[in-house]
């Protein structure tokens, strides 16, 4: 190692043991405040991004540009992308997550035992100081740093270099909120450099950082699990499926499944596989396949599928372990509920999956067999959003099952701990 890169990595490991350090100063603060200026911080932060909307939109165009450049795909590019109506709905999330009720402090549970007249309860606290590592999506800044908050934790974010000029704008309106509501500017602080160095340096951090939450593709998730020193909030990949059981309704499917794979290819809860039984394939499969050539989607299936319509190209073993985020899709012929249990938990990544069925007893063995964060039943996947859950913004849909599993919300951005009221008891 040279001199100058011992110098640089020193460098680095400083930026980052300070930004800890503050963020861990601001958590013990944080935790403290009561709700009204937590609503405050989040209200100012929101018409500060309306007011900014022209700053942070421009600022996205010179990330644009040089994503095109560096040829990002056009999902990638999609989640990249801010419009004037996504800035309005991000400061609306803001909006959103400052009108939820505040869980720290809430009181789960409470008894006295009867050998020893404690008063117990199990009270609702934060976890601390949140790292959020993510790639792409800008309005992740703005979410995550919004959720933390409500939550009373502080944050420290670190968005992608695509996104890093469209991120920092955000987040100087969000920190900007924070300072105008009297809180401590630290609360939610952003790696202010690009150099991936300063995620290495950041799972270091396992004295002031509680948890991290990675978004990202599968790379990024990979690394973070081998070089952690922190828990993790797990958000693997989106492999999702949608299940065509022979009871499904024919007016409902092409609509759902349409709307699962095409509605937005690129997020995380759009569906890259569909299941189909083998009774129904011919009856049901030429009209859905018709309807996805349509709408522009390139079909892959299996030998079966493919001897329905000539425009689904034969599908490989990768395929049915491959998270597109495009306007593709595998098809595979299942033979019954328990053969498409199988695959989804074989090649799934236990994110989202759903089953089309009027049969209630196939419906019920989908939803308690598959060991996914989500199951649904006749809707579409891309429903897998905190938002659509009534739960304000998300953090993420944690796969693990650990902590959290699901749609990562304010709430699920807590833990708890035990406080015991005595009269003067000893134990004997």
């Amino acid at each position: 190692m040279t001199a100058l890169a011992s110098t640089e990595n020193q460098d680095m490991s400083h930026l980052m043991l300070r930004i800890g350090i503050a963020a861990r100063d601001a958590a013990l603060i944080l935790a403290q405040v009561p709700s009204q200026p937590k609503i405050d911080a989040l209200n100012f932060a929101a018409r500060l991004i309306r007011e900014n909307a022209d700053k942070i939109l421009a600022a996205n165009a010179i990330d644009m540009d040089g994503g095109r450049k560096k040829g990002l795909t056009a999902a990638l590019l999609d989640r990249l992308e801010l419009t004037p109506a996504r800035v309005d709905a991000m400061a609306k999330g803001v909006e959103d997550v400052a009108k939820q009720n505040d869980p720290v402090g809430r009181e789960m549970a409470r008894w006295t035992p009867e050998h020893n007249g404690l008063d117990i309860a199990r009270v609702c606290v934060p976890l601390g100081v949140i790292g959020i590592i993510y790639e792409s999506r800008p309005n992740v800044t703005a979410d995550a740093a919004a959720m933390c908050l409500k939550s009373g934790n502080a944050a420290i974010l670190r968005g992608g270099s695509e996104s890093f000029n469209s991120s920092r704008a955000i987040f100087d309106c969000m920190k900007q909120g924070v300072i105008e509501a009297g809180l401590p500017e630290a609360c939610i602080q952003m790696i202010p450099v690009t150099d991936r160095a300063a995620v290495g340096e950041m799972l270091k951090l396992s004295d002031y950082i509680d948890v991290i939450v990675p978004r990202g593709g599968k790379s990024l998730i990979q690394r973070i699990t081998d070089e952690s020193r922190i828990p993790l909030f797990k958000h693997l990949e989106g492999l999702c499926h949608t299940y065509i059981h022979a009871s499904a309704d024919p007016a409902k499917i092409s609509a759902i499944v349409l709307n699962a794979k095409m509605r937005r290819v690129g997020v995380c809860g759009s569906t890259e596989t569909v299941l189909i039984d083998r009774d129904v394939v011919k009856t049901l499969l030429p009209q859905l396949a018709a309807d996805l050539a349509k709408a522009g989607c390139e079909m892959r299936g299996d030998e079966t599928a493919r001897s329905v319509d000539s425009q689904i190209k034969p599908a490989t073993e990768e395929d049915w372990s491959t998270e597109y985020l495009d306007a593709i899709v595998a098809i595979k012929t299942v033979d019954g509920v328990q053969d498409a249990i199988h695959h989804i938990n074989h090649y799934g990544s236990h994110h989202t999956d759903a089953i089309l069925a009027e049969d209630s007893v196939a419906a019920e063995a989908f939803l308690n067999g598959v060991d996914s964060g989500i199951v649904i039943v006749n809707a579409s996947t891309q429903f897998a959003d905190g938002g659509e859950f009534g739960m304000g913004a998300e953090i993420g849909i944690s796969t693990g099952k650990l902590h959290a599993r699901g749609p990562v919300g304010v709430e699920q951005l807590t833990s708890y701990k035990y406080v015991v009221r005595g009269t003067g008891q000893t134990r004997p």
